[in-house]
């Protein structure tokens, strides 16, 4: 599992490059999932001492701090935080050409410690500095802010600035570049300019664009064409500059008279994968003539396992975060020593709730979990689409509580409508079912619901959830998942052992009406009764999901297999 250092020569390193990361709960420089997945990347790459480099912006003020009003209603602020308590600056400054001006970058370094020591520095790109114009200086403020010119100066200064920075640092042995997403698919923009200014600033020809593809990785995790940027060539040609868009146009990747991010990466990257087996499969459909595999992504184990966990995997599995393979052995463990791990983490998440809101929710009611982006396709209110059946279940199964969280976008309307939907659905259950709407979820907030509920809910429109992760974390702390056969977990669901599916159907589309039928047919006749009538088969399912789903979809598993697969293969 563990890759051995020398895999990689040692002056060599994989620059990682990712729009958002996320480091830690109070550097706010992620909003989702594709900032946790690149955090654990690179916290999983320290930990197998590979030599990786994280590049990313800086986000001054986040993406934004979220207050939830009596009516669900989302209040958005900025996020507050000072990298100069904790980050340490880095001394070089490099000049990128944005909109026709001359914007200074400079770096700020965050340094992943791995568990045996190996340092992977992360770097912060920044434009606040006094020698840039006041537009300028805003550009590494907000994550996923402003209009599209805002977006696509970003991704200029992602995608060019991080090769300077990399360059200034010092970084010019690069085995594999890798994109995680499109955002920062400008960065093969630099590199097919290097290859010009190698050869006498010649035009750019097929051997250049051959040498970059042989250098470049590319992560898609989108499975809907809306979800990826696109600019019109106008607005590129004003941001880029004419040069570089006419170097840009002979990459193909200039369809409909757009500038398509993704359709960047994928011609110039040498491999290219979708985030979980299915996603791949759709990936294919979407872009038939690029060869698309799939790598499914992992959670950071020690980074996800409560303190509860963590201590009881250092009893019986001693060597767990040096190799998460040995999370396998959890098929060992005693089920009463699961519970109890189960039983703190639950009060630890309880008595945050109390001191966040005020409820005092009870430890002995079982206890569904559902916390991820506020969005339509995922389908947050799905639970409440038949309030007097969910009713008629907590008299006849057995009492239920739900815990909830998650951000919309600012300008994500139909998101904004599921948050008020659930308070709505909050006060019309008060009197018998407890529902809890958390606000501003971030990563610390996160482990704590993962670790803490009885059951982790997701209800995605299938095929939107590219792959999913939170369900990844749940497993590290014994909570199995109740969820539509969406993303990774068409992976890990074994009926009964590893948690349960809602619908039986492992088709293309999903039927609402269907798949709320089966959530409720399996919490009243299956999940409820197990839970309150055969705690110890319940325990049973609670150590699968630790045995078959924590030892496989981790973060180690996936470096190794973008290692040998991706990075390794040029």
């Amino acid at each position: 599992m563990v890759a051995p250092h020398s895999s990689v020569k040692p002056s060599s390193i994989i620059a990682y490059f990712s729009m958002e990361v996320g480091l830690s709960p109070e550097i706010p420089t992620y909003s989702g999932g594709l900032g946790m997945l690149a955090g654990d990347t690179l916290r999983a790459a320290a930990d197998m001492n590979i030599p990786m480099v994280g590049i990313t912006l800086l986000h001054r003020k986040g993406y934004f701090l979220q207050r939830l009003d009596a009516g669900g209603n989302q209040i958005e602020a900025d996020a507050r935080w000072v990298p100069e308590e904790m980050l340490q600056p880095l001394e070089p400054r490099v000049q990128v050409i944005v909109g026709g001006k001359t914007v200074s970058v400079r770096a700020w370094q965050y340094t992943i410690r791995g568990v045996k020591g190996h340092m992977v520095p992360v770097y912060l790109l920044d434009t606040n500095l006094p020698e840039n114009d006041g537009y300028s200086r805003t550009l590494t403020d907000h994550l996923y802010g402003g209009d599209l010119r805002y977006r696509l100066c970003q991704e200029v200064i992602l995608g060019l600035g991080g090769v300077a920075v990399l360059r200034a640092m010092g970084h010019n042995d690069v085995l594999a570049y890798h994109m995680n997403e499109g955002h920062s698919a400008l960065l093969t923009l630099a590199l097919l300019e290097e290859q010009s200014k190698a050869n006498q600033d010649r035009n750019i020809c097929d051997d250049d664009k051959e040498a970059v593809r042989r250098k470049c990785v590319f992560t898609t995790h989108t499975p809907v064409p809306a979800g990826h940027d696109v600019f019109s060539l106008e607005l590129a040609r004003e941001i880029v500059g004419g040069k570089r868009l006419d170097t840009l146009l002979c990459t193909e990747c200039c369809l409909d008279q757009t500038l398509n991010m993704t359709n960047l990466a994928l011609s110039l990257s040498r491999y290219i994968n979708g985030v979980a087996m299915y996603h791949g499969e759709i990936s294919r459909t979407m872009y038939p003539n690029y060869p698309i595999n799939s790598i499914t992504n992992g959670v950071h184990s020690a980074t996800w396992t409560s303190k509860p966990f963590q201590d009881l995997y250092d009893r019986h599995m001693p060597e767990w975060r040096r190799d998460n393979l040995y999370l396998r052995y959890a098929v060992s463990v005693p089920l009463d020593e699961i519970r109890q791990a189960h039983a703190v983490a639950k009060k630890d998440m309880l008595d945050e709730i109390q001191r966040r809101t005020g409820i005092a929710l009870d430890p002995s009611v079982m206890t569904i979990g559902f916390a991820r982006r506020a969005t339509a396709y995922k389908r947050a209110d799905l639970l409440f689409s038949d309030m007097e059946r969910l009713k008629n279940i907590v008299s006849r199964a057995g009492p239920l509580q739900v815990i909830f969280g998650g951000k919309a976008h600012p300008r994500d309307d139909g998101g904004k409508e599921i948050i008020k939907r659930v308070f709505e659905s909050s006060g019309a259950l008060k009197e018998v079912l407890p529902v809890v709407y958390l606000e501003e979820y971030d990563m610390g907030l996160g482990k704590i619901l993962c670790s803490g509920v009885d059951l982790w809910l997701n209800t995605p429109q299938k095929p939107h959830e590219a792959s999913g992760t939170s369900g990844m974390k749940a497993a590290l702390n014994g909570v199995p998942s109740f969820s539509v056969p969406d993303g990774w977990w068409i992976e890990g669901h074994v009926e009964g052992i590893t948690g349960w599916s809602i619908g039986d159907s492992w088709g293309l589309n999903s039927t609402s009406a269907g798949e709320s039928e089966s959530l409720y047919d399996k919490l009243e006749q299956v999940i409820i009764p197990m839970f309150y009538r055969q705690p110890g088969l319940f325990a049973r399912v609670m150590r699968s999901a630790i045995g078959l789903n924590g030892s496989f979809f981790n973060a180690q598993r996936m470096v190794s297999q973008y290692l040998e697969n991706a990075y390794l293969t040029g």
